[in-house]
């Protein structure tokens, strides 16, 4: 049984000025974001902590979220991300031998201000229907006035560089931070740039016989090429990739000297390092069943996706071609370069959440790094 709890009225106030009348729904308080939307039935402890969803308040379109709760193991950071959640209605009761906790009293542990009983259809079709656009939610500020100037104050994520607010801080070794002492010697020895990594994709890099050293988004060439690595991972990340420009000179400094993979945020400066551009998308590709087309082999595969920008096809340079596409709306889905050994794809092969179908790019990266080892 689905039970809302209707104690304290909250806010949600789009910049367009539309207004959202919900009831509380984790902790109290205010914030402001980029409201998106996630079109994934579950997985939701993952969205939430995904650094790519930093600045954002993601709205479920799935109608009951929090049916199984939240435990200590399916989180992809130490915290929330996002900058608030908005759903439909919040499953208070969990049925799960795995939860211990309810996703409400979680996010009030981690300080997350959420909003529920509101139309999350209508809020989905305003995003789609307008692009994406600022919104706040607040339990402490119920004039609409007041909200929209706050909102319309806010800064755009255009121009905005977050990988900044969400990279670690020091560099790092994956196996010790997880409090893995064994002393196993790993086949590769993995530069991994944090732009906003995800635990999952160090878990499979990992498993795939890595040993990965992660490095601020900030770490310059000659910091990362000291440990004489076998190849270079840009990983996934928030915000806006043409910001990044200490990132971009850094990997344009890398190409050709380690094989290089990216995913994500990591995708689309690897495109900017090569001198392509990226746009800004109307509303962006948030979930775990995008259809996306390997022009290679002709396959389809259901992907997890999280981003806002995209790389514009008419700027790729001539060493680079397109492997992947949308099935969607035709944007450019992966990269691979004809004269360094470099790839990228703009969804997430990690998944967690999402289909599996796309874990062979991981396979693809060892590969490229052996060819290179026994040239």
């Amino acid at each position: 049984m689905i039970q809302i709890n209707t104690n304290k009225p909250v806010k949600l106030v789009l910049e367009n000025g539309t207004v959202f009348s919900g009831v509380s729904f984790g902790a109290e308080g205010e914030t402001i974001g980029e409201v998106c939307f996630n079109t994934g039935m579950t997985g939701y402890q993952e969205i939430l902590t995904d650094p790519s969803y930093c600045g954002q308040l993601i709205t479920m379109t799935y109608p009951h979220i929090g049916n199984y709760g939240v435990n200590p193991e399916d989180v992809e950071s130490n915290k929330v991300q996002a900058a608030g959640f908005i759903v439909r209605e919040e499953n208070v009761v969990p049925s799960n031998f795995r939860s211990t906790q309810s996703l409400g009293d979680y996010l009030k542990d981690q300080k997350v201000v959420g909003i529920q009983g509101i139309d999350t259809r209508m809020l989905t079709r305003i995003i789609r229907d307008e692009g994406a656009m600022n919104g706040i939610i607040s339990s402490v500020d119920l004039d609409e006035n007041s909200l929209l100037k706050k909102v319309k104050a806010a800064p755009s994520m255009t121009g905005m560089d977050l990988a900044k607010v969400v990279t670690t801080p020091n560099s790092y070794d994956w196996r010790m931070e997880k409090g893995d002492r064994r002393k196993e010697v790993a086949r590769f020895k993995i530069a991994a740039i944090d732009f906003g990594i995800k635990h999952n994709i160090l878990r499979l890099l990992e498993s795939h016989g890595c040993e990965v050293t992660v490095f601020p988004a900030t770490a310059t060439a000659t910091e990362i090429l000291k440990i004489n690595p076998d190849g270079i991972f840009l990983s996934n990340g928030p915000g806006d990739p043409a910001a990044v420009t200490y990132g971009i000179e850094t990997v344009k400094s890398l190409l050709g000297k380690k094989p290089i993979f990216g995913i994500c945020l990591g995708h689309q400066i690897l495109a900017l390092a090569l001198g392509a551009d990226t746009y800004k998308l109307k509303f962006g590709h948030r979930g775990c069943n995008h259809p996306v087309k390997n022009l290679e082999t002709g396959k389809v595969e259901i992907t997890s996706q999280n981003h806002g920008f995209a790389v514009d096809p008419e700027t790729i340079p001539k060493n680079v071609v397109i492997t992947h596409n949308s099935l969607n709306d035709q944007t450019v889905e992966g990269l691979k370069c004809t004269d360094v050994p470099a790839f990228s794809v703009q969804y997430h092969p990690e998944s967690s959440p999402g289909p599996h179908d796309s874990r062979y790019l991981f396979e693809e990266f060892i590969k490229l790094m052996s060819e290179i080892e026994y040239a």
